[in-house]
């Protein structure tokens, strides 16, 4: 039987992989990270701005207002202004690493092979992996307690529980949002279309119930708590950083989810639609509920759990956890499921399938959370908190994320010039090395100076702009390697439209 090869084709803009043996026999490919069909693109402009709404509106957002204005040392006016900037700075890396995931419909591993090698971009999916795995654990918790808490007006005795409920919770939660990306692209698509609207209308529900019981002119007026006299410039630029780190996750696996669109101009327009203004509403949302839950609730609470759990009326609270709880799942599946699921298929496709991608996700998450668990079931003393810990990990991991961004947007623009040869991305046959040393370069040299900056002193501006240096510097790094070292051609494999028509189906 004569074995069958692989071709590439034009539909219209978007190149479609028509698989043959050679490609499906190989050990890099298996079906859930195999490009998408043309057929298959269906998300349009509002399907990626919803996902983006879905995305943004969580519980860490409502709290990053107060993690800037009590970590970083901004005025509410200065936070709330950086994490609008963010999110339009963000927008850039995001739009431009979506483009190859949109053209040829493959998700981010398959795309980091083309900049640091078949194999070798195992490392920077791993390091995807372990950050997506940590803030399914971190957002598994607020969905947890929002399932206890709602379990308590349902189930009076259920209360009694405490902790041990929010651990029960933690796990029944987890064990949702597992099943709806085991159940695919379309079920995530489903999800965040229905959650979009109702979220957003949830928050501007309770931003008319909160305006009342503020005054956004005394809010506006707060000094600042870093020290009286120092310069405003330090402190914004280490909190914008901060945002920029937010979604510094999703800048780089974000064709996971642009291998869907329709169009490059979706993919865009989408995500200038759903990210910048709905990351703003949401942090503002969480600085005026904040202000005003000393008037709601006779204290101050930045948790929206904890502030919705004082609410003397059982409908309502009902109510609000269920819609926190759709709103923590469509945040959860899109962003800190599906990418380190299929990075997990990266090591090795033909033993991991999507199923277990997910499932070793889950597990992962656990053995994050396992201390706070501990703490919750009152196993051991309280400690660190969730807050605490995630204010403090925006800033380390920006350091990783940034220049691996930067290298796939320098390679795929002006490396490979929007060119790839999708067939020898899922093959072992040389076309694209094993391990591409240009990228490893690209990447180990700002991570180095990042820990030179933390374990010296020296230069810790390095490590408080992690995202800007990182990135910048890993983009440099990576275009020069890449003609010194000639570890991938100077331009990728033609491009469909050149190719001669046998190589084209008809």
């Amino acid at each position: 039987m004569t074995k069958t090869t692989s071709q590439m084709v034009d539909r219209e803009g978007l190149v479609e992989l028509d698989v043959g043996d050679d490609v499906r026999d190989s050990s890099r490919f298996n079906e859930d990270i195999a490009p998408t069909r043309a057929s298959e693109r269906t998300w349009s402009k509002w399907n990626i701005a919803a996902l983006w709404v879905g995305m943004a509106i969580c519980v860490p957002t409502y709290t990053l207002g107060g993690v800037l204005t009590a970590y970083f040392g901004l005025s509410v006016g200065e936070a709330l202004l950086a994490i609008l900037l963010a999110n339009v700075i963000v927008l850039i890396p995001l739009t431009l690493n979506a483009f190859p995931g949109t053209k040829f419909g493959i998700p981010f591993p398959v795309v980091l092979r083309s900049s640091f090698g078949i194999f070798g971009s195992n490392v920077p999916c791993l390091v995807r992996a372990l950050v997506g795995c940590g803030w399914f654990g971190i957002q598994t918790m607020f969905g947890g307690l929002a399932i206890h808490l709602l379990l308590s007006e349902l189930i009076p005795a259920w209360a009694a529980l405490g902790g041990v409920g929010e651990v029960i919770g933690f796990f029944v939660f987890g064990a949702m949002n597992l099943y709806v990306v085991i159940r695919g692209a379309e079920s995530i698509k489903w999800l965040e279309t229905f959650a979009a609207p109702l979220l957003l209308a949830v928050g501007i529900g309770l931003m008319v119930w909160a305006w009342p019981h503020t005054s956004m002119t005394e809010l506006l007026a707060q000094p600042p708590s870093r020290p009286e006299g120092a310069s405003v410039y330090g402190y914004f630029f280490a909190g914008l950083t901060a945002m920029v780190g937010f979604w510094a996750t999703l800048s780089l696996n974000i064709p996971d989810f642009s291998r869907f669109a329709k169009s490059q101009k979706d993919q865009i327009v989408g995500q200038v639609i759903g990210l910048p203004l709905t990351m703003f509403f949401f942090a503002a949302l969480g600085v005026v509920m904040t202000a005003a839950s000393e008037t709601l609730v006779g204290q101050t609470v930045a948790d929206p759990v904890r502030l919705i759990g004082f609410i003397d009326n059982p409908f309502w609270v009902v109510l609000a956890m269920l819609l926190i709880i759709i709103a923590t799942i469509s945040t959860n599946t899109a962003s800190n499921i599906v990418s380190p699921t299929n990075d997990f298929q990266n090591i090795a496709p033909k033993l991991i399938n999507q199923t277990r991608g997910v499932l070793m996700t889950g597990a992962v998450g656990v053995l994050l959370m396992g201390y706070d668990l501990l703490q919750k079931a009152g196993l051991i003393p309280p400690g660190l908190s969730l807050e605490q810990m995630y204010s403090n990990w925006l800033l380390g991991y920006s350091s990783l994320l940034g220049p691996i961004a930067g290298i796939m947007a320098v390679d795929y623009f002006l490396i490979k010039q929007q060119r790839l040869d999708v067939p020898s991305l899922y093959m072992d046959n040389h076309a694209y090395p094993a391990v591409n040393i240009a990228g490893f370069i690209a990447f180990g040299v700002p991570v180095a100076l990042t820990l030179i900056a933390l374990t010296t002193g020296t230069m810790y501006w390095f490590y408080d702009y992690g995202w800007f240096t990182g990135s910048a510097l890993g983009a440099i790094v990576y275009y020069i390697a890449s003609q010194v070292l000639a570890t991938a051609p100077s331009v990728g494999p033609a491009p469909v439209a050149d190719r001669e028509p046998s190589e084209q189906l008809p």
